[in-house]
Formats: structure tokens, sequence, C-alpha cells
């Protein structure tokens, strides 16, 4: 494993780059330093680049949020969000666990992620015991996102009515300006300890990378991983059979301070990232 200060000698090695965004780009709030010019860099040199994310919402309303951190589609050459995915499924019913579902859903989670089911074939319910299943997007905005159990008796009533749960987001949190805040996926996890069935939608499920290759167009074998998080954005590169570059100023730089103790923490997980960088700069 390579532990570079810049992402310069990576662009050079490859002709495709799947970009994470919440870590590595932005901090839910702003651009980090530097993340703009390498992805212009990437660009200018021909480099193909395909933004994926575990985002909760379609990949058009995640590309209206780039923008409005100054990240323009000029930068990027497409854009695959864990919400795009759910939708889709839920849509085409392709798979047996979504055919499975029926159509009534009740959604954890805030108005703004309801583009993932708006304009189906769904009626969204009120109360869990009129669904057929559960939709989490993430906490929503009338309860502090930073503790699951304010979420525990909603999730109790769930339970209670037998849904199964899909979940549009596989993260267990972010850092957003600064603040740790939990995700859809923390609300999964205790769903699954309550022993609801989860259906996990995103990284790192090698499916979500499909569309991202179409994207692409380029063997895997060409093609860079780069991400912040061990548990989704590297172990998904593994699964999907690219090369990662492991970004640790993201959601672990407070526990891994130093590159032997992302080494140390890659091999505990059976990972192998090509390289470690602290920041997605040039």
């Amino acid at each position: 494993m390579l532990h570079l200060d810049g992402f310069a000698p990576l662009a050079a090695r490859y002709d495709g780059f799947i970009v994470d965004l919440w870590g590595v780009v932005h901090d839910g709030v702003a651009p980090y330093p530097g993340a703009l010019e390498t992805l212009r860099r990437l660009r200018a040199a021909g480099k193909r680049v395909v933004m994926l994310s575990n985002a909760p919402r379609r990949a058009h309303a995640a590309a209206a949020g780039l923008a409005a951190m100054g990240i323009g589609a000029e930068l990027y050459g497409g854009i695959i969000t864990s919400g795009e995915v759910t939708h889709r499924m839920l849509r085409d019913r392709d798979d047996a666990a979504f055919a499975a579902l029926g159509r009534r859903l009740y959604h954890l989670g805030p108005e703004r992620d309801r583009n993932v089911y708006d304009g189906l074939d769904l009626v969204a319910v009120a109360r869990p015991e009129q669904a057929d299943f559960l939709l989490n997007t993430g906490p929503d905005d009338s309860r502090s996102p930073t503790d699951v159990a304010l979420w525990e008796a909603e999730l109790g009533a769930c339970h209670a009515a037998g849904l199964p749960m899909v979940c549009a987001n596989p993260d267990l949190e972010v850092i957003r300006g600064g603040a740790r805040v939990i995700c859809a996926g923390a609300l999964a996890l205790r769903y699954s300890d309550l022993g609801g069935a989860v259906i996990w939608v995103g990284k790192p499920d090698k499916l979500i990378y499909r569309p991202v290759f179409d994207l692409l167009g380029i063997a895997p074998a060409r093609v860079l991983a780069v991400g912040d998080a061990l548990r989704t954005d590297i172990a998904g590169a593994a699964a999907a059979g690219v090369d990662a570059a492991w970004v640790l100023g993201g959601i672990h730089r407070a526990e891994l301070a130093d590159t032997a103790a992302a080494a140390a923490a890659a091999a505990a997980a059976g990972l192998a990232p090509v390289a470690t960088l602290p920041a997605f700069r040039w």
C-alpha cells in the first residue's frame, strides 16, 4: 500500500475513476480544499469520472445539491446514487426481494427524499400497520440525527407490523460540517437487531457498481475507486473488482491519524487499497 500526499501519481495509472462524494469531495456543506482542482485536472487529462454515492435520493437531486455547492456537472461524467438504484429496483421489480414487497410503503426519512419513490406505482401510508414495507432513507428533520434511540418507537412499530425494510443508504454515519451524524444504515442495523428483515441498497454491494461501469465504459482493470469509508467504499471496490484509493480525511479522520493505523485497519478488515491519501487533492 502506497501512502501518498496527492492524487497525481494515481491519475496517471488509470483511465476511469469512481469517486465517492461525502467525505471525499465535500463534507455535506462545502467542497474540501483541493477537491475541485483534482476533478478539473482529471477531466482536462481526458479521464472518465463517475460519482458514486450512498445518498438516499435520486441522481438528479444529488446533482442539484452538488451544483449548489459549486460542484458543476462539467467536473464529472455522471452520477449514481443508492437512492437512484433503489428507485429503479422499486420501479422494475426484477429482483425477487423487491418483487415481493407490495405497493404500500411507510417512509422513514425526510420529505426531501420522497423523490426515491415519487412517480412510481406506490402508495405512501401514514402508519406502519397500513404498509407492506418500510422505506428507510435516514433520520428526518424533527429529531436530532445523533442518537438512534430517538427512532426506537418507530422502528419497533414497523417491526411489530412485520415490515421488511429497504435501506436506501447503507452508511452508518457521516461528518456534516465537522459534526458526526447518523445515516439510514444506523437505523437499519438497529432494525436488524430487533429481528427485522433488511434489504440493503448501496455500497459495498457490488450491484450498485453495474450502472457505474455502464457510464464509464472502461474495463475494471483500468478503473480506480476513491472513497473515505473502509466498510462501504473500500470494501465495495473490492467486491466490484477494482482498485481503491483510501482518503483518510473523511469519516475515519479521528481514529486513523497516521498511515500505520490505516494499514492495520485495512489488514484487519481483509482489504488492500492500493494507496492512502490525506485528502482528495492533486
